[in-house]
Formats: C-alpha cells, structure tokens, sequence
C-alpha cells in the first residue's frame, strides 16, 4: 500500500486532534461534575436525566403547596377553636337564661353579654389569611362573606372550596365555606324541631324532643293540640289523627317514631308544633335568643313561650356545635393526609435524586485517571508526529 506524505500529515493531525476532544470532554466533566455534559454524550441517560429532574422539581412544587395547605388549615382550625369557645360561653349563658327564676334585668344583661359573643363570632366568620383572603368566602376569596342587615345575616361568598395539587394524582382542599361551616345547621335536635304557638294561653312548656325509632318516622309537619286541660291529639299536615291520649306532665308523648315531652299546664286549645328541621345559620339562632331576653316574660302563658324557646335555641346552639366540631374534625383529617403525602414526596424526591447521582454525578477518581492517560497519549501522539514529518526521502538524497 502506498502512502504519501500528505496521507502521514492527515493522520497525524487527526491522531492528535481526537486526544484533544478527548482530553476537553474530560477537563468540562471534571469542571461541571457531570459526566454526562451534552445530550449526545450518552442519549439514553441524557432524557433519563431530564425525566428524573422533572419529576423531583415537581415534587418540590408539591412540597410547596403543602406547606401553604398546611399553613390554611392551621389557621383555619385555629379560628374555629375560638369559634366553638365563643359558642360554649353563649351555651353557658343560654343556660342560665333558662333558670326558672330569673328576672326580666338578669335576661338583659344576659342578652348585652351575648351580643358581644355575636359580634366576635362574625369577626371570627370574616377572618383573613395572611394572603388577606377570607377564609370562609368559598372561592369569592376577596369579598367580606358575612354581613348583618337588621335582625337577618347574609353570606356573599359561595359554597366552594379550593384545593391545591399535592401529589402526582392527590389533590387536598384548604378551606370551607362559610355556607358549611355556619349556615348549614339544622335547627332543633338535628331531625325535627318543636315550637310554641303564640296564642297559647296555659304554661305547657315542650321540649326539644329526641328520635327513639329512625326508621318509624315520617318527616312532616305535625300539631299536637290540647283539646283540654289534661288530654291531646297529634295530626299531621293533612290533619288525619296521628295519636291521642291522656296528658301527664313530664309524661312523653311518643308517635312515629319520636317522642315529645310536655311539662306544666296548657290549657285547652293551646297547641304545639313538630316539624322537620331546616337549615338555620348560627347568627340568627343567637340573634333570635337575644331579642327572646330582651323581650322578657309577664305572665304564666309568657314565661311557658320564653322557657319553650330558651329549650330550642339550647339544642339549635349544641347542633351549631356538633357542626363546627364536625370541620375541625375533617380539618384534622386532611392535615394528617397531608402530613403522609408530605412524607411520601420526600421519598420520592430523595430516590429520584439518588437515580439521578447515578446517572449524572462523575467518579472524579476514575476521571482523574483517564485524564492522566489521555494527556499522556496526546503527548505520545504529539511527539511521534514530531519525528514522522521529519521522515523524508529528500533527507537522504545527496
């Protein structure tokens, strides 16, 4: 085979040049500590990489996200402890509004106190984050959610609840509406509720009532009439004959179900209702029991009305009760959720990292080494080309 000169120069300077590239790839992998710099250096490992770098800034994201969901809820279950502080006083002093005894200035003072408790349990309802969003507004998050107008309290916030990305496929909400919160509250013992007819005349006073049989009872709107002094009926709202019998005081009174109790003496004619509970917002069950006090009692008839009252904004304040108890509850659910998730991306961060080492991180010692030996070729290469150029038949021509 013949080979020019030209040939021996080519391969030579092409030798040389492949030690440099080489000896280049290694400094910038030494210098970046990656040993995979460029995409093309190996492409498999290289959108490994970029899959695994992903993944852990999404997590981190998660991370992120957790920590203002943790933040949230925090802040709401704080608010909702001194919601039901506020709600446990007022219980207190419905309590002792209930007292048999108490005059028509104890009932006024009891009713300025709760009026306090009812302006800091509406504060309490428009409290903000540290964003100033309002935490019981739903998704209308700028916009004050409870406001009073006369004796009637309106909510313009919404029924939603946001809820932010905390895991490839979990999703936490963050917050309550105030519609569940304070509004979505049955009145009376939670199934029905009963109440005193104003035209009353004798001091009957009824209970709240309680539930014996779930699966005996009709919602509807009943009446129990005293047809006199000492017996009664119960129709419902098509007025067919419920129940009948003779009045005991302090004897319950039971059909379909559920049991009433009426205690001291109605009169003949006086009548009471039992009808299913609805939704009543905690303000006005408070609101209600305020002007009650400030109302005051007269007579037997008046003092029976105020007793039959007190007795239900009692139960529709335990049902408010149970109801924030019931979020604090859900709250506290999601914050231990969150807490595992929270763990769970940990994880996930810190195998996805070791994955990436294990693709992206140089061995210096093994790199240190090749770097020896690739300077110590190009050496090689560049002296051996330094005595081939020299190798020339005109050297030896005389």
């Amino acid at each position: 085979m013949r080979i020019s000169t030209n040939m021996i120069f080519q391969r030579g300077t092409n030798g040389i040049l492949d030690q440099q590239a080489q000896l280049a790839k290694t400094q910038v992998q030494m210098s970046s500590g990656k040993k995979v710099v460029n995409p093309s250096d190996n492409p498999v490992a290289a959108t490994r990489i970029l899959e695994l770098q992903h993944s852990i800034d999404l997590h981190n994201t998660y991370q992120t996200n957790i920590g203002y969901a943790q933040t949230s809820l925090n802040t709401e279950e704080s608010v909702l402890s001194s919601g039901n502080d506020y709600l446990q006083r007022v219980r207190v002093l419905a309590v002792q509004a209930g007292n048999g005894v108490i005059t028509n200035t104890d009932m006024q003072s009891i009713a300025q106190e709760l009026q306090q408790d009812l302006n800091g349990l509406v504060a309490l309802a428009n409290s903000q984050d540290g964003s100033g969003n309002y935490l019981f507004a739903g998704n209308r998050t700028t916009i004050t959610p409870f406001s009073q107008s006369g004796g009637s309290f309106n909510y313009a916030g919404d029924q939603g609840q946001r809820a932010l990305q905390i895991g490839d496929n979990r999703q936490v909400t963050i917050s309550d509406s105030g519609y569940e919160v304070f509004q979505k509250i049955k009145n009376g013992n939670g199934t029905f509720a009963t109440s005193y007819n104003n035209t009353n005349t004798g001091s009957g006073v009824i209970d709240a009532g309680q539930v014996i049989d779930p699966a005996a009872w009709v919602p509807d709107t009943y009446t129990l009439t005293f047809l006199t002094p000492t017996t009664y009926e119960v129709r419902d709202s098509s007025s067919s004959l419920v129940t009948s019998g003779t009045y005991l005081s302090d004897t319950p009174i039971s059909f379909n179900g559920v049991q009433v109790t009426v205690s001291g003496a109605p009169a003949a004619g006086d009548n009471y209702t039992v009808a299913p509970s609805s939704n009543q917002d905690v303000f006005t069950t408070i609101q209600k029991l305020i002007t009650t006090l400030n109302g005051g009692v007269g007579d037997a008839s008046s003092r029976a009305k105020y007793n039959s009252d007190v007795t239900q904004f009692l139960t529709s304040i335990d049902q408010a009760m149970n109801n924030i108890d019931d979020v604090r509850a859900s709250v506290g659910a999601r914050l231990n959720s969150i807490d595992n998730q929270k763990a769970a991306n940990s994880d996930h961060v810190a195998a996805s990292q070791t994955a990436l080492s294990s693709l992206q991180d140089l061995d210096y010692a093994a790199a240190a080494t090749r770097l020896s030996q690739q300077m110590l070729m190009l050496q090689a290469a560049q002296q051996s080309f330094v005595k081939i150029q020299n190798l020339s038949l005109f050297n030896y021509i005389q």
